[in-house]
Formats: C-alpha cells, structure tokens, sequence
C-alpha cells in the first residue's frame, strides 16, 4: 500500500491531465456505468463531515472529508482518499484528501472553461482567495490564455498572499490584479469563478455586468449556501450542473427553483455534452455574444476515483510515494 502526499502528486500529475481525468468521469457518468451513492453529510453547526464512496469498473475510492469553515490557522477542508483495487478489494493506496480536493476540482472548473468559454476569453475573475480560488485560476489558465486576472475576496488582505503563490505558476505576460470589490473584477472579466463557502451571493445583482460571460460556481454545496445573485438567473442562456446532486444539494440550484427563478427543466447536465454534443461553444458564442452561460458544481466521489486512479498509475510509474507495510 502507498502513501501519496501532495508532493508526490505535484510532481508526477498535471492539470491538463486532471481535468482529462475529469472529463473521463463525465463519460461514465453519462452512460451510468458506475455505483455511487448520494454522499453522506453529517453537521454539527457550520461544521461538515462527508463520505462519498464509488465504484466503477476499473477502480474503487472513497474520500473521507471534513469542512470547517471557520478555520483560521488550518486548512478548511482536510481528508484523505481510499483507493481499492477493483477485482480484489486491496487497499492500493492513501492520498491526500486534501490536495486531491482542491486538485481535482480545479480540474472540474478547469473542464468547464475548456468546453464553455469563448475562445478568445482573455481576463478571468476569481472571487474567493481561499485554496479553490488557487486551483480554479491554474486550472483555468491550463485551458485558456489570459491577458490579466482579476482577485476579489470578503477579506481583502488575503488576495495578495494568494497571488505571491500564483506568480511561478502564470504564463509570462499575465497580469495579476487585486480589486477592492467584486464588481470592479467582474465588470472586467469574460470569465467569472466563484469559489466561497458564503451563504449569502457574492456576485454583484446587476444583471448587465453578465452579459457575454461564463459563469462558474465550485463553492456552495449545501441548500443553505449561495453564490449567484437573483440577477443571473434573468441573464442565463444556459444553466449546466455537474450532477444531478447538485440540483439536491446546492443553494444556488435548490433556492432559484423555490423562489421560481429558474426551473428544474432549465438546468442541463454536463456530461449531456460528451454525448450528444449539443453545445458548441464556438457557435455559441459567435451567435450569442451577448449571451451568459453558467455552470455549478458540488463534486462527486465519481470525480475522486478517476483522479485517485490517474495518480496511483503516474506515481507507481515513476515508483514515487511512501511504501507503507
């Protein structure tokens, strides 16, 4: 049985293969070819623990997580992940849960900006300096040329560390910008990311600052979460869920339906895409250039196998990881 830590993944696994990793569970997920239960979540206060199990034919894994969002001098999110293997059941590996969650859901961002996005989207908006906000801008930028990226959080102090730990990673050319306010990075952005644990929407309500944008929301997960302003939802073409889950589990979703927003028959599957191809966003864009385009996710344990197996096959590669007996 293996250790991998963050170390050991960075160094063998890119983004660009994560979110292939990613777009690959969207096809299982497409043709059900997979067993997956709802995950499970127990809370205490704010305080989350979630277990999300899943098999498909080729791997078993579990991730083990937990979600304190008021940590101050320790990660939010800390887990592990479980990988089986399928035919004998044999632990094969222990990962870092908390690496693997901010990897890979960057990596979920990442596959939709690939598939979503304007071509020629040059200036990207993160909101939210926590750990996705990270991951979710080099996944983005794994898939997209930017000419400058826009940062804005609740605390503002916190955007210039993130963009310090950016800067190695940023191709040469892009600018890296703080913003006093949300509007200020979404008034400039084709792109938009949210990636907060707020309860309360953290976009601006101004339904023009939407126009001819890409929408992409990774950080409400509970139905008493939101992210999106009620303005969104009057400017969409397209609403796109990463799993039906989502509609269950997330505010953004859960509370635009009750409050008659949007309707459940408005929102649309993402790895609807993988199948019928029935968005092309070059067509899109070009015909709607004033057209908005969203796009939720809560993550599923379907995720987690595909990127727990991609990173047992690089790091066993390269006989990387802890041996543990």
């Amino acid at each position: 049985m293996l250790y991998m830590n963050q170390q050991a993944i960075e160094q063998n696994v890119s983004m660009k293969e994560m979110i292939d990793a990613v777009e690959e569970a969207y096809q299982i997920y497409a043709v059900n070819d997979y067993q997956m239960p709802t995950r499970m979540q127990v809370q205490q206060g704010k305080n989350t623990l979630l277990l999300m199990p899943c098999m498909t034919t080729d791997a078993i894994a579990t991730k083990y997580l937990t979600s304190f969002p008021e940590n101050k001098d320790r990660p939010v999110i800390q887990g592990l992940v479980i990988l089986n293997d399928s035919e004998t059941g044999e632990v094969l590996a222990i990962m870092d849960g908390n690496y693997i969650t901010g990897f890979r859901t960057g990596a979920i961002g990442g596959a939709a900006v690939r598939r979503l996005a304007k071509p020629d989207a040059k200036r990207l908006a993160v909101i939210g300096a926590g750990v996705q906000g990270f991951y979710q801008t080099l996944a983005a930028c794994a898939e997209q040329d930017f000419e400058a990226i826009y940062f804005a959080n609740r605390t503002f102090e916190k955007i210039e560390p993130m963009i310090d730990r950016l800067r190695p990673h940023m191709p040469e050319g892009t600018t890296l910008h703080a913003c006093e306010s949300t509007e200020e990075a979404v008034a400039q952005a084709d792109i938009i990311i949210t990636a907060t644990s707020s309860s309360d929407p953290v976009l601006p309500d101004d339904s023009e600052l939407f126009k001819g944008k890409l929408v992409i929301g990774v950080g409400s997960f509970q139905p008493s979460m939101r992210e999106f302003p009620e303005a969104l939802y009057s400017r969409f073409d397209y609403f796109f869920v990463d799993s039906s889950d989502a509609i269950k589990e997330s505010g953004d979703v859960i509370q635009a339906v009750e409050r008659n927003w949007m309707t459940e028959q408005d929102v649309h599957q993402f790895s609807d895409l993988f199948v019928t191809h029935a968005f092309d966003a070059e067509k899109f864009w070009k015909n709607h250039p004033e057209g908005s385009v969203v796009f939720k996710s809560t993550g599923m344990g379907l995720f987690d196998v595909l990127a727990a197996r991609l990173i047992y096959e690089k790091v066993s590669e390269q006989q990387g990881g802890i041996r543990l007996e």
